[in-house]
């Protein structure tokens, strides 16, 4: 099977899955979004990813959450700045742990961006400028002392 082919399969299955997780996050991002927030999400669904044993997690624009209907974001458009993202994020997280690839997918619907997002490695909890964060359900937290000791317990 194709990358590209992978991709829209993925977007389909995760769309089909109908909600959000620990491991799966959709925003809309119709022109922008906060860089923060991306970092802050880079680390709870990397650490996420860890405590639910899978390899990766995914970050999901151009998907509106409350009916996973497409928006067709506008972020970042020039592809040199949506890869430069890449850096940006690795600049700020512990050991420069990155994005393992940005996804763009021009579906009849519109343009949606999958950030395909590693899992934190054993035994190293991912910080974003210094802060661990992870997810209760749908919601964004810093990760707690029990999870983050079940990280480091791996090594």
């Amino acid at each position: 099977m194709s990358t590209t082919n992978y991709i829209q399969k993925k977007l389909e299955e995760l769309i089909a899955q109908g909600y959000e997780n620990e491991i799966v996050e959709f925003k809309e991002a119709k022109n922008q979004y906060h860089f923060d927030k991306i970092g802050k999400y880079f680390s709870a669904l990397s650490n996420e990813a860890n405590l639910n044993s899978k390899a990766v997690a995914w970050l999901v624009f151009g998907v509106k959450d409350s009916d996973k209907s497409f928006v067709n974001t506008r972020f970042r458009t020039n592809p040199a700045d949506l890869h430069s993202l890449k850096a940006e994020i690795a600049n700020q997280t512990t050991n420069r742990i990155t994005f393992r690839e940005i996804h763009e997918v021009d579906t009849l619907k519109g343009r949606v961006l999958l950030f395909e997002i590693p899992a934190a490695p054993q035994g190293i909890p991912i910080a974003y400028k210094g802060h661990y964060y992870g997810r209760d359900g749908e919601e964004l937290q810093p990760l707690n002392i029990e999870e983050l000791e079940r990280i480091r317990s791996q090594a």
